[in-house]
């Protein structure tokens, strides 16, 4: 028996047809799906044990089958005028949907533009998630620093990341984190609504 597990599509999960795989990743932007011999490897490349997980029909779900799993998709805005930044929050759990925003008037970080943002934004679902009781986060974010400067894959030169690495190093030990890396502006729904809300936060 084939396993095709699909990390990254319309139904994240495991299929035991290319018909169903197919049906998840066809047109779906950056989907990420491979075929494997067992059912272990499959779960090993979703990294979650759900056979199938609906995002779009926004089903609840558990991971690894503890505990609750929180997603969330974060997006950063900066403006050039006036050289203050934001992020915008999507935070889904079952059936529920939650969204959050926050601006940020200029500092010392607003250099960073945008990016700064989405860092802040990351920070806030991490502290939500912990606060909240969820015990895994699921983090969609379209700037890979998001991620590689989280888990120390990149280099922090700066004060901005090496506090968000610091940050991320504290909170982990109370929050697994799944990092899912999406194209920007390609009609990914909740990838959209965060960067509408960041786009729009006031002061």
């Amino acid at each position: 028996m084939k396993y095709y597990a699909v990390k990254v599509g319309r139904r994240p999960g495991i299929y035991s047809t290319w018909q169903e795989c197919k049906a998840q990743v066809d047109g779906y932007p950056q989907a990420q799906y491979k075929k494997f011999a067992s059912e272990e490897e499959a779960l090993d490349f979703i990294g979650r044990t759900n056979r199938q997980m609906a995002f779009d029909d926004l089903e609840p779900y558990k991971a690894r089958g503890e505990g609750k799993t929180l997603v969330a998709y974060v997006d950063g805005s900066f403006d050039k005028e006036d050289g203050s930044y934001s992020y915008g929050a999507v935070f889904i759990d079952g059936d529920d949907i939650k969204t959050f925003s926050k601006r940020y008037p200029k500092d010392q970080y607003s250099d960073h533009r945008n990016v700064i943002g989405e860092i802040r934004g990351s920070e806030f679902a991490c502290k939500y998630a912990v606060e909240n009781a969820f015990e895994k986060l699921i983090l969609h974010y379209d700037y890979e620093g998001i991620e590689k400067w989280a888990t120390g894959q990149w280099k922090r030169n700066v004060e901005a990341t090496r506090s968000y690495h610091e940050f991320f190093s504290k909170i982990k030990k109370d929050l697994e984190v799944d990092f899912v890396k999406v194209k920007a502006h390609t009609g990914n729904k909740y990838n959209e609504m965060a960067d509408d809300l960041a786009k729009s936060a006031k002061i």
